[in-house]
């Protein structure tokens, strides 16, 4: 009987083009509709590329202060930007043009998030200090939320309705655009610095400065705490399966198993192939790999769920400075990475 050999999968990196903006990307993202980057520059300025040829489209002059944070649309040609001006900014990707103005109630601006569910008007959420607001798509203010006691780290929405989840020191709340009030409290005397809902929305996953990575059951609000990292966490990515997360935490990915009743008591898969911190992981929307990006100028690509010697990277690209972002196109064909000088350079996958 003839035997059935099987083509062993070769992955490899296109370099489509790169291009040097001002200094450090600080936040990058693709268009959801159009073929289009958006980069910001630390010092402020954001460019939007043609992603398919490198050519520029426009330079927005961004926050006087310097841009914290860049979000699109998710069904329109607009950009929302914020920055150390304590202003959120709503521009049109296509004219280039300044929209509208948003003041956000501090001095600086850390975040910008545009709700998820498809079904309703979107909504962009900002957090300033010790406030989150919520803005209809053309400006208008619906909401604000009461001062929270400390800074609020980070915000993101419930991938499948209107839901706001926001961490600071003392945990998770939750919040939606229609109260003034939060929704709910999951409580924990310590500071999280990154929040990531699992696609399945079963789990909120934080990391915190402590250098531990919390599983929160939405059902329940049972906490399970994975220790053990050398330093505080600030990256986290879910696959499309909400099973696996991966975690940064050093310079080694670390991917829980979050199926049954959860990461606990399970052996984790151990990553190592940076040699210094990392700076930003992520899994694909639909796909099986996992791009990882370091201070060491390292960007790697893993398929550590499925794939064929999953412990060791698939493609390995060197740069010359520390890298600071990376994302993938919506459809995963393609990758994008932005580096401590500037560079930006994308890459497609074969």
């Amino acid at each position: 009987m003839p035997r059935i050999s099987r083509k062993k999968r070769t992955v490899g990196l296109r370099e489509n083009w790169r291009h040097l903006i001002s200094d450090h990307v600080i936040d990058l993202c693709w268009s959801p509709r159009k073929k289009k980057i958006a980069a910001a520059a630390v010092s402020g300025p954001i460019t939007i590329f043609n992603a398919e040829t490198g050519d520029i489209d426009h330079i927005l002059e961004g926050h006087g202060f310097g841009t914290m944070a860049i979000a699109w649309h998710p069904d329109e040609d607009i950009l929302a930007t914020a920055g150390q001006d304590g202003k959120a900014k709503l521009w049109s990707s296509e004219s280039g043009n300044l929209l509208m103005e948003l003041e956000c109630g501090a001095s600086w601006v850390e975040h910008v998030s545009w709700s998820t569910d498809p079904t309703k008007d979107r909504i962009l959420a900002t957090s300033a200090g010790k406030k989150i607001k919520f803005w209809s798509a053309n400006g208008n203010l619906i909401r604000e939320t009461l001062d929270q006691p400390t800074t609020i780290s980070d915000i993101q929405w419930n991938p499948k309705e209107n839901i706001l989840a926001s961490i600071s020191y003392g945990g998770i709340k939750l919040w939606s655009p229609d109260i003034t009030n939060e929704l709910r409290i999951f409580d924990w005397q310590g500071s999280a610095l990154k929040i990531d809902w699992s696609p399945d929305t079963r789990f909120i996953a934080t990391g915190d400065q402590d250098s531990t990575v919390h599983f929160w059951f939405l059902e329940t609000g049972q906490d399970l705490q994975m220790s053990g990292y050398p330093t505080k966490i600030r990256e986290l990515s879910w696959d499309k399966s909400s099973r696996y997360l991966a975690t940064g935490g050093g310079s080694q990915i670390v991917i829980w198993d979050c199926s049954g009743e959860g990461p606990e008591g399970r052996k984790p898969i151990m990553l190592d192939e940076h040699n210094d911190f990392l700076v930003d992981i992520a899994f694909q929307h639909h796909g099986n790999f996992l791009a990882s990006a370091g201070l060491d100028g390292l960007l790697a690509i893993w398929e550590p769920i499925t794939g064929r010697k999953r412990k060791q990277p698939k493609v390995r690209i060197g740069f010359d400075k520390s890298l600071t972002k990376v994302a993938w196109s919506l459809d995963d064909t393609k990758i994008s990475v932005g580096d401590d000088s500037g560079i930006i350079a994308v890459f497609t996958l074969e």
